[in-house]
């Protein structure tokens, strides 16, 4: 049962490109297929979350989170009469334009296209859903609809969401520049992956050694529920006890955080009483923690930042990753016939036509973007002689 303000698929905005109605499933629920489906959806299992593919069997991967972000929004949506199956698309479809190695790989790459239009990860998940995926005779991509697209866009600068318009009047870059919102759906993807990857780091890097529970005690959205769960079950305070007390604490914390959303938004949604998927966009936006759990999550963010993104293991391994990017994007640029076939010949096909420099480094951006962690470490020792992991 979906409540006023869900996004209903019977009411699509439809897809770029008209199709018939599948018989036995919504609109929405087509499209989650399509992306579990895609050939970069099965990528992400080999994408770095924030450990090198290498480093760990058990460590997140794009795909693992992926999946853990559809499930908390899922859960949300339920107790809030949102359309499930349109949250589960966005989460899974949300990390389909990162590059190998995280966020160093997405920065060394907007580095690369610097003056040729940078790269950001949000942009090219559409861009991937819309163009780079190759399954249908009829047209590129998925041919997703409106709603599902608008969710993978989280973010847009001004000057892309202007590009956007320019081809799709009224499409899924209006928002950026009208400062409407998204559909319910979205807003709460963007919250499920906050909390998702909040608590999923903690345990990888915990995991991993390179943070303590110890230094955990100083952050509160953590200790609190760390405590909790000491006093209700005492034995978790013996030694061989630690990874039971670390899961049953994240466990308390993420709970807390899907309740405060839930909470938070429902107050929202009785004050404002929105009836319609319109009337939200013209809203402000209604998919929120409480201020409390706002600044208990910052607090988290900045420690994970200090302690885990910046700590000098992972800065180390960073860095080499940074040069795989930089050092394939230099061979690619200079001999775009090393690319596999297809971007190859879409490199070729630029030859002549206005901007061609443009067009291939953008070709040549799309073809890394699009690698593995461990399939841009191979290309790079096969083109460079440099081999910079075991």
């Amino acid at each position: 049962m979906l409540a006023a303000y869900a996004s209903d698929p019977a009411n699509t905005r439809g897809r770029r490109y008209p199709e018939a109605i599948a018989p036995t499933r919504t609109e929405y629920q087509r499209d989650r297929d399509r992306i579990v489906h895609s050939t970069a959806f099965r990528r992400l299992v080999y994408k770095t979350q924030v450990f090198l593919n290498h480093e760990g069997d058990l460590f997140r991967t794009r795909l693992t989170h992926s999946l853990e972000v559809a499930q908390l929004g899922r859960s949300i949506a339920r107790s809030l009469g949102l359309n499930e199956d349109l949250v589960e698309a966005i989460a899974l479809a949300h990390d389909l334009g990162h590059t190998p190695f995280g966020h160093v790989g997405q920065d060394a790459l907007n580095e690369c296209m610097a003056g040729n239009g940078g790269f950001e990860h949000n942009l090219q998940s559409l861009r991937v859903v819309d163009r780079l995926e190759e399954r249908y005779p009829a047209f590129d991509g998925l041919n997703l609809t409106f709603e599902t697209r608008e969710g993978i866009l989280k973010h847009c600068s001004r000057a892309h969401a202007e590009q956007i318009e320019a081809v799709e009047p009224g499409g899924v870059g209006a928002r950026f520049l009208n400062r409407t919102q998204p559909s319910l759906e979205a807003q709460l993807c963007n919250l499920a992956d906050e909390i998702a990857y909040n608590a999923h780091d903690i345990d990888d890097g915990v995991r991993s050694g390179l943070i303590t529970l110890e230094q955990l005690e100083s952050v509160s959205l953590f200790e609190g529920y760390r405590l909790q769960a000491l006093r209700e079950h005492p034995r978790l305070a013996e030694a061989d006890a630690g990874r039971r007390l670390l899961y049953e604490t994240i466990r308390r914390m993420l709970s807390a955080q899907v309740y405060d959303v839930i909470e938070t938004t429902q107050k929202e949604l009785e004050r404002l009483r929105p009836q319609s998927v319109a009337e939200v966009r013209h809203l402000p936006a209604l998919m929120s923690f409480s201020a409390e759990m706002r600044e208990r999550s910052m607090t988290l963010k900045k420690f994970l930042f200090q302690n885990l993104y910046r700590h000098p293991n992972v800065m180390q391994t960073t860095g080499l990753a940074r040069q795989v990017i930089q050092e394939l994007f230099d061979c690619y640029r200079q001999l775009p016939g090393e690319m596999q076939s297809g971007h190859a010949a879409r490199a070729r096909a630029a030859q002549g036509v206005e901007d061609s420099e443009g067009v291939v480094l953008r070709v040549v951006a799309d073809y890394i973007a699009g690698m593995t962690d461990r399939f841009a470490g191979r290309e790079h020792e096969r083109l460079t002689g440099k081999r910079l992991w075991g």
